[in-house]
């Protein structure tokens, strides 16, 4: 495994990290999963206080109890449960981001957090009061280092220049390369760590049948997939290549992939040891597909 440092926080993680939204409702074999990730050289686990409702973030306060000191643990806040069950609303607020933090340390069985991180954000929320919430929390030993979760150019923006964040997640992938128009390029200028999601484009890159994605139809996914297929060959897997192709670009810190299985967990952990991708099969899988951009939140 390979690590890397997230942006100035001065934590060093796993290039390939664990999503944990894909956890299944058994305790014992998660622990079971998530320790085979960390014995295997996985550090950072990600996951949210809306996942499961909960259950996830206690999954994982499980597993991990007995070594905490060991890894990174990053979790989200933003969702808030409505009173009836029935939905969720976006609450940004500082008394809301205190009042979640403290059931998210419960529920992770821990004294703090690794990374916090708003899990979304507009640009018509508080933000001068969400930061502080966070900074409030840094500065009690609550969260270590605080982050966003956002694609919107216009919020990352913001953040950059208004907080001290570490890090922001956002969707990436050959399917989706709004992040190489602007953001990857202005996070590296500032020493902000990306953390990419959805880096397989739902299974889409790795043989699943084609549908639309995004703004590509059918075919064009076809061909991103065909593309995937062609420069993997006999040098890597499918997933070596889908994840190589983000990972080579110089902004990225790691690949956040959702593992549900040993099966699914070893494809990946087997794709930071492999070949890197040469310049024509980089060249070769931007030219499978037109690229796409931000027509929104700008």
């Amino acid at each position: 495994m390979q690590y890397r440092h997230l942006g100035k926080s001065g934590l060093t993680i796993s290039e390939i990290s664990f999503g944990c939204m894909s956890l299944g409702s058994d305790h014992e074999t998660n622990t079971r999963l998530l320790h085979h990730a960390h014995d295997h050289g996985i550090n950072y686990f990600d996951t949210a206080d809306i996942y499961q409702n909960g259950f996830n973030e206690e999954t994982v306060g499980r597993a991990f109890k007995t070594r905490r000191a060991q890894v990174i643990i990053a979790t989200k806040v933003g969702n808030q449960v409505r009173a009836d069950g029935g939905g969720l609303d976006w609450n940004a607020s500082g008394k809301y981001i205190h009042e979640a933090v403290e059931k998210s340390l419960k529920r992770l069985q821990t004294d703090y957090i690794d990374l916090y991180q708003l899990h979304g954000g507009t640009i018509q929320d508080p933000i001068d009061e969400t930061i502080e919430a966070f900074e409030s929390l840094q500065r009690q030993g609550k969260i270590r280092h605080y982050g966003i979760s956002s694609i919107r150019p216009n919020v990352i923006r913001e953040y950059i220049k208004r907080s001290n964040l570490v890090s922001v997640m956002m969707q990436y992938s050959l399917l989706d390369r709004r992040p190489e128009e602007e953001c990857l390029t202005l996070l590296h200028q500032n020493n902000i760590g990306v953390l990419a999601r959805g880096s397989v484009a739902k299974g889409l890159l790795l043989g699943k049948s084609a549908e639309p994605y995004l703004n590509y139809n059918t075919a064009e996914v076809s061909n991103a997939a065909e593309a995937i297929a062609w420069v993997s060959g006999s040098k890597r897997t499918a997933t070596a290549t889908t994840l190589k192709y983000i990972l080579q670009h110089p902004a990225l810190t790691s690949a956040v992939v959702g593992i549900r299985t040993h099966e699914q967990l070893d494809d990946n952990l087997q794709a930071s040891a492999a070949p890197s991708l040469t310049p024509a099969e980089l060249e070769h899988l931007r030219n499978a597909v037109p690229i796409n951009r931000y027509d929104l939140h700008r």
